[in-house]
């Protein structure tokens, strides 16, 4: 391929990036609506029935007593308690916008019109607010995607300056500079978002090894992706962490009011695990948070079992080649 076609496959690519760019963004965010988000209604069951029935899909209705249903929200296994007031009209909504206000607004506007319908008022209590320095609960989005970021761009900025298909001891060494880094990065966003700007204040032992797993996650399928695919594997990391990780993860916008197809791989990226878990340690005392850990894990162990796989195999390929020419030259007889 000469000089003109490899300027032109580079325009193309990028521009196919810059196109998923603004689809993916636009497409997961032009529209919200709530589906199926989880709430929990402290009444007689026909009461929660009825209350079921005319919602229409948008909320997952259950009955519950009070103590559980309390129980479900503080461990964010709900987003919202419904507590109905059997002898007069005024009921009570409980919900936890720290795990994500869009959500939060959601079962408020649904619930709200509901017992509206019903001639019935509502009184809002928000049980699990953001922090104070945690304006709309946003602060924890963008330090996962901080440590997302640094992540892909050191492992990527490395596979620019070295060869673009590493052998194993180059990769073996692209790794454990990635480790470090995601120690160093790991304990600096921790820092940064809790003493220096009390954003997310109380945690950051725990932030800190999340960090240093999502950094090293993102490093890790950066450098893989790379001994695979050489400089194409750069666009491949930027198509996962950015287009589609970033408008999945459950920032401005949650799985509950995302459409399908975010609201289904949110969840199993690195991204959206990492902003759960982060959540789920600042605000829910770190219930549920194995699953998400667990994703994240997956990620950065696959990434780096890919990469030394890949550096091996070419390794394995390129001896015979080496073997050959050296039993070559031994055959050549002297010459006189």
């Amino acid at each position: 391929m000469g000089r003109i076609g490899r300027t032109l496959g580079l325009v193309l690519a990028v521009l196919g990036l810059q196109l998923g760019f603004v689809l993916s963004y636009v497409g997961a965010f032009h529209d919200p609506a709530p589906h199926e988000i989880p709430v929990q209604v402290v009444a007689p069951a026909a009461v929660v029935d009825r209350l079921a029935a005319g919602l229409d899909g948008t909320l997952t209705v259950t009955g519950a007593d009070e103590s559980s249903a309390r129980a479900a929200l503080a461990a964010d296994e709900t987003a919202g308690v419904l507590i109905v007031d059997p002898t007069g009209t005024r009921d009570t909504l409980l919900v936890a916008s720290a795990a994500g206000t869009s959500e939060a607004s959601a079962v408020e506007a649904v619930v709200g019109r509901a017992e509206a319908g019903q001639g019935r008022t509502l009184t809002v209590t928000d049980l699990v607010a953001p922090q104070d320095g945690d304006a709309r609960g946003l602060s924890g989005f963008y330090l996962v995607t901080g440590w997302i970021v640094g992540g892909y761009l050191l492992a990527a900025l490395l596979g620019l300056t070295d060869a673009a298909r590493p052998d194993l001891r180059t990769t073996a060494r692209r790794l454990g500079v990635a480790l470090g880094f995601a120690v160093l990065g790991g304990l600096g966003g921790a820092l940064i978002a809790g003493p220096v700007l009390g954003a997310l204040t109380g945690h950051v032992l725990a932030l800190w090894g999340l960090g240093t797993l999502l950094t090293f996650a993102a490093a890790a399928v950066t450098v893989a992706l790379s001994a695979l695919l050489g400089v194409v594997g750069i666009g491949v990391t930027i198509l996962l962490f950015v287009i589609l990780g970033n408008p999945s993860a459950g920032g401005a916008y949650q799985a509950g009011v995302l459409p399908a197809f975010w609201s289904e791989i949110g969840s199993r990226l690195p991204n959206g695990a990492g902003v759960d878990a982060l959540r789920r340690i600042v605000y829910f005392d770190a219930a549920g948070t194995t699953g998400p850990l667990l994703v994240a894990g997956a990620w950065a162990v696959g990434g780096v079992a890919v990469a030394l796989l890949t550096a091996w195999a070419r390794a394995r390929r390129e001896v015979p080649q080496g073997r050959h020419e050296v039993g070559h030259v031994r055959e050549l007889e002297p010459v006189g």
